[in-house]
């Protein structure tokens, strides 16, 4: 199976698991193909190796299937997912172990990747953050804890929140850096004169 048909059925298949799940408004299959296309972007300016492209395309495409079974504490559950369907298509148990390290890589709390491709699928993971539509991809996240998990996040404490992502995180690959640090900079300055003339402080 060549790289271009194997991906493709990939896509098929994470289709199937996010489609049919609703209350997802930001986690969707949409958001993982968005991930997946700026991650292949960020692997062509670094000047990766050509062979890594479909493990990596892997990677990007199912880091988000985890949410199929449950919301939090999740990241164990990919293997149960991607893992067994890629062991179905009898792919090598050495690419998938490749595919588990770099999908556990888009953990928030896994603050120091250790190489171009862990720093990659981070970046394409929040390259939300630069754009100009970031407040409406905010808001699709906040609507999918609220219906999830059956709560009301008070606005002022979801856009502080939102203040202190944005200072806190740091893209890491040179070319994320280069092309969106001056936008999401720009994103944090309008967050923070909206927050200063609201009764929100």
């Amino acid at each position: 199976m060549n790289n271009t048909k194997l991906i493709n059925r990939a896509k098929k298949y994470v289709n199937k698991l996010l489609v049919p799940l609703e209350e997802h408004y930001y986690h969707s299959y949409n958001h993982a193909v968005e991930v997946m296309d700026r991650a292949v972007y960020l692997w062509k300016k670094e000047w990766l190796k050509e062979e890594d492209l479909e493990i990596l395309a892997l990677a990007w495409l199912f880091h988000d299937t985890w949410f199929v079974i449950q919301y939090d504490n999740n990241e164990p559950i990919w293997a149960k997912i991607a893992s067994n369907y890629l062991k179905w298509l009898l792919y090598p148990n050495k690419k998938i172990e490749i595919i588990r390290r770099l999908i556990l890589a888009t953990d928030p709390d896994y603050k120091n990747p250790t190489d171009i491709y862990e720093k990659i699928i981070k970046d394409a993971d929040m390259d939300n953050l630069w754009r100009d539509d970031f407040l409406d991809k905010a808001n699709s996240l906040k609507k999918e804890i609220e219906v999830i998990k059956d709560i009301k996040i008070k606005d002022p404490e979801w856009n502080h929140w939102l203040v202190d992502l944005l200072k806190e995180h740091q893209y890491k690959a040179f070319t994320q850096k280069a092309e969106r640090d001056d936008k999401k900079d720009e994103n944090l300055k309008k967050m923070i004169h909206e927050l200063e003339h609201s009764d929100e402080i």
